[in-house]
C-alpha cells in the first residue's frame, strides 16, 4: 500500500506542478528555471499582470568590444578590452558552427517565435519529475540576457542580469518578444554567436576560436565546432584548457545530438568523438604590455581617456576614472596614432645599445615632428612590464601620460632665454665679462615678487672671461646666462619657455627662480622634444600628440580637442636661435656629435650631476633625451656625464638611422640683422694656440701664415693679424695670423692656411 500511495502522490505532485505552472505563455516561461513559484513571492496573476504591463523596448547598450591602435601605416600596435571579443559577420562563421549552437541550444529556433511552448512543457515536465532544472529559454532569450549581463556597469546590474527570479525571466522574454519582431532570426543568431561566454576569458565565436584554436571561426572543424557549442552552457566547468575530460563529454552530447537531428551522420559523430580534445592555444593579450612601443602606447593611452573624459580625466574621481577606463577598454574604438614604427625601432635600438636595460640608470627619449606636433616615437631603456629589472612607468613622459615626476632640464633650458634675448633685439655681440663664478640679484617672477641673490658657478673654472649670446651658448657658460637672463627678465626668459609649451613634469606650477635658466624644474622629453621642434620649424610650435583620429564601431569619428598649433616667435628669431645651435654640434660642447646634415641642439648637466640631457633637431625631425638613475637623482647622481656623453650618443645614432634615406633640408638663414658682427680680438704676443682660441671664440676662422715675419714679438707668438685687431668684421671672417721670428723691422707677408686648433671649451 505504501509503494502505492506513493505513486500516486508522486503522480498527483507532478499533475499540481504542471497545473500551477499551465498559466500565460509570459508565465510559463517563468516557472522553467523556478518550480517553486511560491518561494519567489510572486503569483501567476501578479506576473502575467507584470507582463502585460512591462516596457518592451530593449535597452541596453552593445556588446563591449576591444579598442585597436594603429601606427602611421596603419599596423595594429596595441588593443584594450576586459572582455577578449571580437565581433564578426554570420557569413563569417563556418556553416558546421552555426548548425552546432542552434542542435544544442535551441534546435527548433528557425520554426519557433520567442517562445517555444513544446520546449517550455519538455523543460517543465522534466523539472517537475527531478530535482535537476533543464533550461527551456530560447536562443533569442539568452540573447537577452547576455546583453543586460555585457552592459552591466556595477555588481548590482550584474547580479540582477543573474539572478534566479520570476521577474528576471518575464523581463527576458518580453524583450525576446520585441527582438523577434525588429531582427531576423540570422541577427539573433549573430548577436548571439557574438556575444556568448565560452570560457577562458573569451567572449564571442571569434574569440574562442583563436583562444582554443588559434583559427579565424570560418575555419573551424566538425569536432572543435561541437567543443566550442558545448562551452556556453556552462562555460566554468566545460572549459578545455582546465577540464578536458568534461569538455570532451559535452562535445560528444552535442555531436550526437547534431546526428539524432540529421545534420550529421552518425559515422560523422562516432568519427568525431573518437578524436580527443586537441588545443593550440592563444593567450588572449591587451594593454601596453605586449605592444611593440610599448611607452608610446601607454603615452596615447592617456590621451584617449582625457578624449573620452573631454579632458577632465584627472580631475574626476577614482570610480569616474574606471568608468572611463572601461569605456576604452569596451567602447571597440579605432584609434590611429602618430608612431612611426621605424623610428621607435631606430630609438630602441639606440637606448639600449648605450644604456644596459636591466641597470638602474636609465635613458629615455621621444621623437617630434616639427610643424605638426606628432610623436613619432617614445623610448625608455629598460623593458617595459612588472617584473626585475623593468618598469611600467613611463619615464619619457610626464605624470599625466604615466611618466612619473620627469627629470631636470639642465642647460637644454638656456635656449629660451636666448629666444627671449634675440626677440627683445639683443644684439648677438652683446659681450659679458663672465667669471668662473657670479652673483645676480634684483630679479622679479612673473607676479612682481622679488627674487633673493643668486650665485651660479660654471661647470669648468676655466670658463671665465667675455662671451656674447655665440660663444656663451657653445660654451654653455652658466654664469654669463646667469646676467643675460637679469637683462632679458626672469619673467620674459619664463614666459618664452612656457611658449614653447614648457611645463613641469608633475603638473605643479612652474618654478620661477633665476635658476630656472639651468633647467632646475623638472620636465619630460615628450615635451622637450615638442619645444626644440618648435625651433625647427621656424617658431612654430605645435604641441605634442600621439592620437589623430578616433572611431567608434559604427564609423562615427569622434571629435578630438583642437589642436595647438601656433607662432609663438617670429621666423628670423628662430632662424638665429637655430643657426646658434647648429655652433653646438660643431664648435661647442656637442662637437663629434653631428649626423652627417644640417643639425642644431644644445647640451644639458643637471645640478650636482643628478642628470644628463642633449635636445636636438634638424628642419624635419627633434628628439629631446636624458640619462639618470631612476632610484632618484639626487639619492643616486650620475657623476661625470654630461650632456654630450650618452644623452648626446642616443641622440646621435637614433636620429642619423631614423633620418637615414630622408631629404635633408637646411636651416634657413636669418633676414634681418641680428647684430653679430665681430670685432677682431687683440691677440698679439699670444701663443699660435692661445690666439686661435681666442679667434674662434668670437666666431671667427683662422688661418695662420707659414712664413715668420719679423717683429719685436717674441719668436713663435702672434706678430700681427689680418683684419687687424678692433676691426668690425662678419661672423665666420677669416683672419689671418703673422708668427714673430723675433727679430724686429720688417712687413709682415701674406701666406695660406697652416694647422686648425681645436675648441677647448666642454660643457
Amino acid at each position: 500500500m505504501r509503494d502505492v500511495k506513493e505513486g500516486w502522490g508522486q503522480t498527483f505532485s507532478t499533475l499540481f506542478k504542471l497545473v500551477g505552472a499551465g498559466v500565460v505563455a509570459g508565465v510559463l516561461v517563468a516557472f522553467i528555471a523556478l518550480p517553486g513559484v511560491g518561494s519567489a513571492g510572486l503569483t501567476a496573476r501578479d506576473a502575467a499582470d507584470d507582463f502585460e504591463n512591462m516596457d518592451s523596448k530593449l535597452k541596453t547598450s552593445a556588446p563591449s568590444e576591444r579598442t585597436v591602435m594603429y601606427d602611421t601605416n596603419g599596423k595594429e600596435m596595441g588593443r584594450f578590452f576586459d572582455r577578449y571579443r571580437d565581433s564578426i559577420r554570420l557569413d563569417q562563421v563556418a556553416p558546421i558552427m552555426k548548425t552546432a549552437m542552434v542542435d544544442i541550444e535551441d534546435y527548433r529556433f528557425y520554426q519557433h517565435g520567442a517562445l517555444d511552448l513544446k520546449g517550455t512543457i519538455r523543460a517543465l515536465a522534466s523539472n517537475a519529475n527531478s530535482d535537476q532544472t533543464q533550461g527551456g529559454s530560447t536562443l533569442t532569450q539568452q540573447y537577452v540576457k547576455n546583453l543586460f549581463v555585457d552592459s552591466a556597469k556595477t555588481e548590482k546590474e550584474y547580479l540582477e542580469a543573474i539572478a534566479p527570479t520570476v521577474g528576471r525571466k518575464l523581463r527576458e522574454l518580453r524583450y525576446a518578444l520585441d527582438l523577434e519582431q525588429r531582427m531576423t532570426k540570422d541577427q539573433i543568431l549573430e548577436g548571439y554567436l557574438n556575444i556568448a561566454y565560452f570560457g577562458a576569458g573569451a567572449y564571442g565565436v571569434q574569440a574562442a576560436s583563436k583562444r582554443y584554436f588559434s583559427k579565424s571561426a570560418d575555419k573551424l572543424t566538425l569536432e572543435e565546432a561541437a567543443l566550442l557549442a558545448g562551452i556556453t552552457q556552462n562555460p566554468t566547468q566545460y572549459d578545455p584548457t582546465r577540464f578536458a575530460d568534461a569538455a570532451r563529454k559535452r562535445r560528444d552530447i552535442v555531436l550526437y545530438r547534431m546526428a539524432e537531428l540529421r545534420h550529421i551522420t552518425k559515422a560523422q559523430a562516432d568519427q568525431a568523438a573518437a578524436k580527443p580534445v586537441t588545443l593550440n592555444k592563444t593567450e588572449p593579450v591587451g594593454g601596453c604590455e605586449t605592444s611593440k612601443a610599448p611607452y608610446f602606447c601607454e603615452y596615447a593611452k592617456f590621451e584617449m581617456l582625457q578624449i573620452l573624459s573631454d579632458g577632465k580625466y584627472w580631475q574626476l574621481k577614482p570610480k569616474q576614472r574606471q568608468d572611463i577606463v572601461n569605456k576604452l577598454n569596451r567602447g571597440g574604438y579605432t584609434i590611429r596614432t602618430t608612431l612611426d614604427m621605424g623610428m621607435q625601432r631606430d630609438v630602441d635600438k639606440a637606448l639600449r645599445g648605450i644604456v644596459p636595460p636591466g641597470g638602474n640608470r636609465v635613458g629615455a627619449e621621444a621623437m617630434v615632428e616639427p610643424g605638426s606636433g606628432n610623436i613619432r616615437a617614445i623610448g625608455v631603456s629598460k623593458r617595459y612590464g612588472p617584473g626585475k629589472g623593468r618598469t611600467t612607468l613611463n619615464l619619457a613622459a610626464d605624470s599625466a601620460h604615466g611618466g612619473g615626476s620627469g627629470v631636470s632640464a639642465g642647460s637644454t633650458f638656456k635656449v629660451f632665454t636666448l629666444a627671449a634675448a634675440l626677440d627683445q633685439g639683443i644684439p648677438v655681440n652683446t659681450t659679458i665679462n663672465s667669471g668662473s663664478s657670479t652673483t645676480v640679484s634684483g630679479m622679479t617672477d612673473c607676479k612682481g615678487g622679488g627674487t633673493a641673490p643668486w650665485s651660479p658657478s660654471n661647470a669648468d673654472p676655466a670658463e671665465k672671461g667675455g662671451y656674447n649670446l655665440k660663444t656663451g651658448t657653445w660654451a654653455s657658460v652658466n654664469t654669463f646666462y646667469a646676467h643675460l637672463e637679469k637683462r632679458v627678465g626672469l619673467c620674459n626668459a619664463v614666459k618664452m619657455a612656457q611658449k614653447f609649451g614648457m611645463k613641469r613634469a608633475d603638473g605643479q606650477p612652474f618654478k620661477e627662480y633665476p635658476s630656472q635658466v639651468l633647467g632646475v624644474n623638472e620636465i619630460d622629453m615628450v615635451h622637450l622634444a615638442a619645444a626644440y621642434a618648435g625651433f625647427a620649424a621656424r617658431g612654430k610650435y605645435c604641441a605634442p600628440r600621439a592620437i589623430t583620429e578616433v572611431v567608434d564601431p559604427e564609423g562615427k569619428k569622434l571629435e578630438l580637442p583642437k589642436h595647438d598649433c601656433r607662432q609663438v616667435v617670429d621666423e628670423d628669431v628662430a632662424d638665429k636661435v637655430n643657426q646658434i645651435l647648429q655652433g653646438v654640434l660643431t664648435k661647442g660642447t656637442a662637437r663629434g656629435r653631428s649626423i652627417g646634415r644640417p643639425a642644431a641642439g644644445k647640451t644639458g648637466t643637471c645640478e650636482g650631476h643628478t642628470c644628463a640631457v642633449f635636445a636636438g633637431h634638424t628642419p624635419n625631425l627633434a628628439a629631446a633625451t636624458a640619462y639618470w638613475d631612476y632610484r632618484g637623482p639626487f639619492q643616486y647622481p650620475v657623476y661625470g656625464v654630461f650632456g654630450a656623453d650618452q644623452p648626446a650618443a642616443i641622440w646621435q645614432q637614433s636620429m642619423s638611422n631614423a633620418l637615414s634615406g630622408k631629404p635633408a633640408p637646411g636651416f634657413r638663414d636669418p633676414v634681418n640683422d641680428f647684430g653679430d658682427s665681430s670685432k677682431v680680438p687683440d691677440v698679439k704676443g699670444q701663443s699660435i694656440g692661445a690666439a686661435t682660441a681666442a679667434l674662434r671664440g668670437a666666431d671667427l676662422n683662422v688661418q695662420v701664415s707659414p712664413r715668420p715675419v719679423e717683429s719685436d714679438q717674441p719668436k713663435g707668438t702672434v706678430a700681427s693679424t689680418s683684419p687687424s685687431p678692433g676691426a668690425d668684421v662678419s661672423p665666420g671672417t677669416t683672419v689671418i695670423i703673422y708668427m714673430s721670428n723675433g727679430k724686429k723691422g720688417g712687413r709682415p707677408s701674406h701666406g695660406r692656411p697652416n694647422e686648425d686648433f681645436p675648441w677647448p671649451w666642454d660643457d
